[in-house]
């Protein structure tokens, strides 16, 4: 007797797919208690922070730098900035309108959380967005319409703290 095939053969390669694991970045503005919110080209009332799926083989912490890079112009590396990883995931349905770019069947995105304090607000290079603007917490939680990115940005001080001086520590 032998096992049955417990998978079928499909006419499209994984590569050509987005994955189905994530990474959220909340850039945020200790200072001044503010956060970048960025507009969707693909769909103008969608703000929300840093996002983008890990390429095959990448580690969530290299897709976050990788992805704040190509999202914002900020080098977390050559910029000696700290990139805080919250070690917690969370899974959650993904939209409608974005299911085309999984593969077919593909409706479940596990999504890791970083932050990335920094000292100043800054000007993004806008590559992948229309526009950005930087919010209270509050405000940013409220404007995103994704549930995730919005506990997220209301969970900055759960994940993170600054002393006196500004300095950010994680909790």
């Amino acid at each position: 007797m032998t096992d049955p095939i417990i998978f079928k053969q499909t006419d499209y390669k994984q590569s050509d797919y987005k994955q189905p694991e994530s990474i959220l970045v909340v850039i945020y503005c200790p200072a001044t208690e503010n956060c970048l919110m960025l507009q969707r080209q693909d769909d103008p009332h969608f703000w929300q922070s840093v996002t983008g799926s890990l390429e095959i083989g990448e580690l969530p912490k290299e897709a976050a730098v990788r992805e704040v890079m190509e999202e914002t112009g900020v080098d977390i590396i050559g910029s000696n900035l700290s990139l805080i990883d919250a070690q917690h995931t969370v899974s959650f349905e993904i939209f409608p309108q974005f299911r085309h770019r999984y593969a077919p069947n593909v409706t479940i995105n596990r999504e890791h959380w970083f932050y990335l304090p920094l000292p100043t607000e800054i000007m993004p290079k806008l590559t992948e967005h229309l526009a950005y603007q930087w919010l209270p917490y509050d405000k940013a939680a409220k404007l995103t319409l994704s549930p995730n990115n919005g506990e997220a940005i209301k969970a900055i001080e759960r994940y993170v703290d600054s002393d006196a001086e500004g300095n950010v520590c994680r909790r």
